[in-house]
């Protein structure tokens, strides 16, 4: 992991997508010649002498192909767009239930917490998440089309049989999913082996249709229905089995890489490994799902039983795993967990071990909010991209301080729709005098759950006028699960209003534009679905950057003449040689959110240096303050790239 950075990851998770199409193509192919030699056979036994070649070419052979690839074809089409609404979509199919953020469930509550703090370590957005509460197995996987999007599934074993340390080593497998890009590829594997199932499918029903017509007088032709019928499950079945082998190709690396990477992000091997042991001991087959064999690649662990399991299995064998974990693993935990307390008595807050988080408990809150030296900044401002999709020790203890500062009051009312709603305004009202927040308030509609709620606003504001808690962008992060749970038409009212407080005064702050541009982006009816890569170089994308680096060149500089000089630096990198770039120019929200917008479709392996370019802008100095961090954050969010917390980067 530590030799290829989040956009070279990103990039080759795409490019596995394409071969991942190629092998498909290829498999397509080769069941179509399949199907046509039996095709060939059958006719052959009816008196026709035709060579298979020239059978081929003919109008039954050529009538046989094509049914099998647009049977194939069309089955793989129809999944993937069914698949095409994000990793809500999959966790649907499986019949999983989405959290309430606001639950009183003991272990769901931790299972977000976890979740939490790992999301804001590593800059990505808190992902919704999902149990199984059929299954008592162990198991858990994410979903999705980009980092930013992200659904997270755990079992309800998974909640109720694994430590926290256990919980936490699996969710930090499961973000190095998300960071690695493996959620895209394995989206679209489950619409390719969908296409390869469906000729076993058809064979199947002709075999219970010929059934039928035994029974019936009009049983004609039964003898070569039953021949096609097996003839189509064999091949079917045998294409079926190399796509199990692509499958288990494509996942066991990953897992592998995902076992060591949650060893990283956590510093605890004990974690990840007890709990990929207790799947060993107690199976993480899903059985309350058809689609277990399906999501077997998504899964930690195996979901569905596997015949010729050193073949097919997505995963390595869990001996392989854990030892590959740290060397003598296996046996202290089978030493531990022999003959030792059932599971339904292991205490799930138990302290954790004196291997987690080393180095990080202890220290201060001061040394980790306490601004950013020159000396500090100029560590990170050549190479800001380069933090994309990392934690570090000092990112995560920022984490789990900061969410135990945060007072409950404040945080418990994240997790509700209406204090959701509520944050928004406060978020925008809390640099506002008291009047102004009055006339600003009069100004909102009265329709609820929109309407202003002066109660809720009271719990929020005191806190976050507290403008050195860093607690701003962070809440909203938080109340992002509960904001998701509003309908296209209330989020679509929700961004009105918060535009309306916005053009309230005349004028636009970069908070502002920060956080209309996060809203209208990760609250949009499309915002789960892949986003496709049109620009392959800059020379389309000009306009957007100038826009960009106007934006952040005025966040950067406090002068007309520092404001030039920082645009034209940045844009000097993009533009071709002996251009000169325009004059930075004024951004407006919907100029802010179409530039992003296209500056997302950029290929991954473009998009470090646009990164790199506004870490210039805002750190010129050798400072950064708090709106240009929101600013480098916001535009990092809209590039979906994981952006940790700066300061945790520059220590």
């Amino acid at each position: 992991m530590a030799a290829q950075g989040f956009f070279d990851r990103q990039a080759s998770a795409r490019r596995n997508t394409g071969w991942l199409v190629c092998l498909f193509a290829i498999a397509v192919v080769l069941i179509a010649l399949a199907v046509c030699g039996a095709g060939f056979l059958l006719t052959n036994g009816a008196g026709d002498s035709q060579s298979f070649p020239a059978w081929l070419l003919s109008r039954h052979g050529l009538i046989t192909a094509g049914t099998v690839i647009a049977l194939i074809g069309g089955a793989s089409a129809l999944r993937w767009l069914d698949l095409s609404g994000g990793g809500s979509r999959v966790a649907r199919m499986v019949g999983a239930r989405l959290m309430d953020p606001s639950t009183s469930d003991s272990d769901e509550t931790r299972l977000r917490n976890v979740v939490e703090e790992m999301a804001i370590a590593s800059g990505v957005t808190v992902p919704q998440l999902y149990v199984m509460d059929q299954e008592t197995s162990i198991n858990a996987f994410v979903a999705g089309y980009g980092p930013n999007e992200a659904v997270m599934v755990v079992t309800h074993g998974t909640l109720t049989q694994l430590t926290r340390d256990e919980l936490q080593g699996v969710v930090a497998h499961e973000f190095s999913h998300i960071l690695n890009g493996d959620m895209r590829l394995n989206v679209r594997l489950i619409a390719l082996l969908a296409g390869i199932l469906m000729i076993g499918q058809v064979g199947s029903f002709l075999l219970r249709g010929s059934r039928f017509r035994s029974y019936s007088r009009r049983g004609r032709g039964q003898g070569w229905a039953v021949a096609a019928g097996l003839a189509l499950i064999v091949i079917g079945y045998l294409g079926v089995f190399f796509g199990r082998l692509i499958q288990a190709g494509v996942a066991r690396q990953r897992e592998m890489l995902a076992d060591a990477s949650s060893v990283q992000f956590t510093r605890n091997p004990e974690g990840i490994a007890g709990a990929i042991y207790k799947i060993g001991l107690r199976g993480g087959y899903l059985d309350s799902t058809s689609h277990a064999s399906d999501m077997n690649h998504l899964c930690i662990g195996e979901s569905a039983r596997v015949a010729l399991s050193g073949l097919l299995a997505s995963h390595p064998p869990i001996e392989t795993r854990i030892n590959a974990i740290q060397p003598g693993m296996l046996a202290r935990l089978r030493s531990r967990l022999r003959d030792t307390t059932p599971v339904h008595e292991l205490d799930p807050e138990a302290p954790e071990s004196p291997n987690s988080k080393s180095g990080i408990s202890g220290r201060p809150w001061q040394d980790l909010t306490s601004g950013f030296t020159a000396g500090r900044a100029s560590s990170v401002t050549d190479n800001l991209s380069s933090q994309a999709g990392k934690v570090s020790d000092t990112s995560e203890a920022y984490a789990r301080q900061i969410l135990r500062r945060m007072p409950a009051t404040f945080r418990n009312l994240l997790y509700t729709r209406a204090g959701a709603i509520q944050l928004c305004y406060a978020l925008l009202l809390s640099p506002l005098g008291e009047q102004t927040r009055a006339q600003r308030l009069a100004q909102l509609t009265n329709a609820l759950p929109y309407a202003p709620d002066v109660g809720l606003l009271d719990r929020f504001l005191p806190t976050l006028d507290q403008r050195d808690n860093g607690f701003g962008f962070v809440a909203l992060e938080l109340a992002m699960p509960a904001l998701r749970k509003l309908d296209p038409e209330e989020a679509r009212h929700l961004i009105g209003e918060i535009h309306r407080l916005i053009r309230a005064d005349g004028r636009i702050s970069l908070f502002e534009l920060a956080l209309a541009s996060f809203l209208q982006k990760h609250l949009a009816q499309d915002a789960e679905r892949a986003v496709p890569v049109r620009y392959r170089s800059y020379a389309k994308v000009q306009n957007s950057l100038a826009r960009i680096f106007s934006l952040m060149a005025r966040a950067g500089a406090d002068n007309e003449q520092a404001v030039k000089k920082l645009y034209t630096e940045a844009m000097a990198g993009f533009s071709s040689a002996g251009e000169s770039p325009a004059a930075p120019q004024a951004v407006a929200v919907n100029e802010l959110r179409e530039a992003l917008g296209h500056l997302n479709q950029l290929a991954p392996v473009l998009k470090p240096a646009v990164i790199d370019a506004c870490g210039q802008c805002v750190l010129s100095d050798g400072r950064i303050e708090a709106r240009e961090y929101t600013l480098l954050r916001l535009v990092a969010d809209q590039l979906d790239c994981p952006m940790p917390p700066l300061l945790g980067a520059a220590a």
